[in-house]
C-alpha cells in the first residue's frame, strides 16, 4: 500500500527499482540474507531469502503482461525452484486501469495454470495463496503466493 499512497516515489521505477525497494525491508527483517537476481537452480530469481543456508523464500517480480504472461511468470518462477524450495510468491505491479480486472484475470490465470492444485486462499483484496504441484515432482507442494499492486501511470511526455 506504500506504492499507492506515495504514487510519487514509484510513477517512474521500474521492476528493478521496485525490487530494491523491497529487499532493503526484507534485509531489516532478514538481517541481509535476501538478495535480487539470485541464481537458483535453473535461473536467477528476483528474490532469494536463505536462511542457515536454506532457501526460505523465492519471488519472482514481474508488472502485468495480461493472463497469458502471468502463466509464463508462474512457469518461470517453478523453474527456479529446487525440490526444498516449498515457499514462494508472484509479485505483480499493475499500471493499468481497471484494477479490479486485473485481480480477476490474475486469479483466473492461476487457477488455469498445469501446476495448479488448490486455492485460492484469499488474504486480502490482492493477496491470494494457492498449492501448486513442483514442476519436477507431482507429489511436492509449492505454496505460490499472489501479490497484486496497483501502481501509478507515468505521465505521458
Amino acid at each position: 500500500m506504500v506504492m499507492e499512497r506515495s504514487p510519487s516515489v514509484f510513477v517512474e521505477a521500474g521492476e528493478e527499482d521496485i525490487r530494491v525497494h523491497y529487499l532493503v525491508q526484507l534485509n531489516g527483517q532478514y538481517q541481509g540474507q535476501a538478495t535480487g537476481e539470485t541464481f537458483n537452480h535453473i535461473g536467477k530469481t528476483d528474490i532469494l531469502i536463505r536462511h542457515e543456508n536454506t532457501n526460505v523464500f523465492v519471488a519472482e517480480c514481474k508488472f502485468w503482461g495480461g493472463y497469458k504472461a502471468l502463466i509464463e511468470t508462474a512457469d518461470q518462477l517453478l523453474g527456479y525452484t529446487t525440490w526444498r524450495d516449498t515457499r514462494t510468491a508472484l509479485i505483480i505491479f499493475n499500471r493499468n486501469l481497471d484494477f479490479t480486472n486485473v485481480i480477476s484475470e490474475a486469479q483466473r490465470a492461476m487457477k488455469d495454470h498445469q501446476r495448479f492444485k488448490s486455492g485460492p486462499n484469499k488474504e486480502s483484496e490482492t493477496r491470494f495463496r494457492y498449492v501448486f504441484s513442483h514442476p519436477e515432482d507431482k507429489q511436492r507442494d509449492i505454496v505460490v503466493t499472489l501479490m497484486l499492486f496497483n501502481m501509478p501511470k507515468p505521465a505521458k511526455p
